[in-house]
């Protein structure tokens, strides 16, 4: 996949220090942001959907957004954290282009990039280790506010700093959705690009040069969901994630991502996430 850096916008959200004796233990936790961390004492656990991942001294480790994830600690445990998210410009996005390790070898520069990053932007700690006290709505936009207050010296310094910190997984990353069929690949990057758009199966098939049902039975064969199962995962994510860190009505929200008659976008979303979509913002009240 060949991407310009200008395509990446990285915004940061939190930064900070935890340290932790056995009680860093928060179960089925799922953000609209993605973790980095860099454990400098002790260790922990993180449960994963692809396993269980042993948190330790010297490694960089990354939970991408809308993981969900139970962290287990039962002693001594100190690490910096970052979070971040992909401000979605043209709704392009390239994180979701990638399957990322989940831990890599840390440089020996990389303590005192979170270190920097933390004398920087101390206004931007959690207010403690609990992700019900600040993955909200309400703390969600108020530190997207002080972002945005920023001295633009620091805005330059910190994304910088981010951005070395994300290549050490870029490093390593691979493509999401490996596949044989070249069609289905190119079909899958056009969908992830366009996911707002209104996408339909007919067109996408003629892009991939099959008949419709043949195109399924393939994408099936190829990434495990159908095309509308696939489509459908990613614009509810992406109206997760309007819905906790945007102001903007349910109504609009669906509309930006194509879905006209707002009484079915609210049955899906029930249906998928469990409640209604202005269900799901006031919980993150």
């Amino acid at each position: 996949m060949n991407f310009s850096i200008d395509q990446l916008h990285l915004f940061m959200l939190n930064v900070g220090i935890c340290r932790h004796d056995g009680d860093w233990n928060w179960k089925d936790v799922c953000s609209p942001f993605s973790r980095l961390y860099y454990v400098t004492e002790g260790g922990a656990e993180v449960v994963m959907p692809s396993g269980t991942y042993k948190l330790r001294p010297g490694y960089l480790y990354f939970i991408p957004a809308f993981t969900r994830h139970s962290d287990i600690c039962d002693s001594l445990f100190t690490h910096y954290y970052i979070h971040v998210f992909e401000d979605l410009h043209n709704g392009t996005s390239i994180l979701d282009e990638y399957d990322f390790p989940v831990e890599v070898k840390a440089e020996p520069m990389d303590l005192e990039l979170f270190k920097r990053l933390y004398y920087v932007n101390p206004f931007l700690k959690v207010p403690e280790s609990n992700p019900n006290s600040y993955d909200n709505h309400q703390t969600l936009i108020g530190n997207y506010k002080k972002n945005l207050q920023r001295p633009f010296c620091d805005k330059v310094e910190s994304r910088g700093i981010v951005f070395i910190l994300m290549s050490r997984f870029l490093k390593y990353a691979t493509p999401k959705t490996q596949v044989e069929d070249g069609r289905i690949h190119k079909v899958l990057t056009y969908i992830r690009r366009n996911v707002s758009c209104r996408l339909d199966i007919d067109d996408l098939a003629g892009q991939a040069c099959m008949s419709k049902g043949h195109f399924i039975r393939e994408f099936k064969k190829a990434t495990g969901e159908t095309p509308n199962v696939f489509i459908t995962r990613l614009l509810l994510e992406r109206a997760q994630f309007s819905l906790i860190t945007t102001d903007q009505p349910v109504k609009q929200i669906a509309d930006s991502l194509g879905y006209e008659d707002f009484s079915y976008f609210n049955r899906l979303f029930k249906k998928h996430i469990g409640m209604t979509p202005q269900q799901y913002r006031i919980n993150h009240f």
